[in-house]
């Protein structure tokens, strides 16, 4: 291994901080015990990709979470017609939380727009380190629908999209 490729023990706990700092932001973790935040922030990975670059793509079940730190990425779908855009995403972005719990199809493509830089966790991990905290999932679940409550008042009360039931119906 050559000296730009290797880590230092000080570089290692540098980053460690940076994810563990970066998870107790992200809505999804906020409510996880510190204890279970350090595992998962142990195992996240810090990924670069480059303008063009598919992170997700439609159809496929990758079984990854994205926190994006740098660059900004075009969400779209594909059909018949060609391919609708959704909105451009940027920093501070998590997506990909619910494909932490269970396999599923994407229902995007999100591509690299820009250089960009992520922080990813696998499915993998993620439920094996499930097994050792059993008190995170209903703290997970919280989170959860903390978040759907709060996309449905945002887009279902009083918006265009009052004619469709919420998801916090089912």
């Amino acid at each position: 291994m050559n000296s730009s490729t290797e880590k230092t023990d000080g570089f290692e706990a540098c980053e460690f901080r940076e994810f563990l700092a970066l998870l107790r932001r992200i809505y999804f973790f906020s409510r996880l015990p510190l204890d279970a935040l350090k595992v998962f922030a142990y195992l996240c990975t810090k990924e670069r990709f480059r303008a063009g670059d598919a992170l997700i793509r439609q159809g496929e079940d990758d079984g990854q979470a994205f926190y994006i730190l740098e660059g900004e990425a075009r969400l779209f779908r594909e059909e018949p017609e060609g391919e609708r855009d959704i909105r451009t995403l940027g920093p501070e972005t998590f997506l990909g939380g619910m494909s932490l719990l269970t396999e599923s199809q994407r229902l995007f493509t999100l591509r690299a727009e820009t250089d960009m830089a992520c922080l990813v966790l696998n499915r993998k991990r993620f439920l094996r380190t499930l097994e050792n905290f059993p008190d995170v999932s209903p703290k997970l679940m919280g989170a959860i629908v903390e978040q759907i409550h709060s996309w449905e008042s945002q887009n279902l009360i009083g918006g265009e999209g009052t004619s469709k039931a919420g998801v916090s119906l089912i």
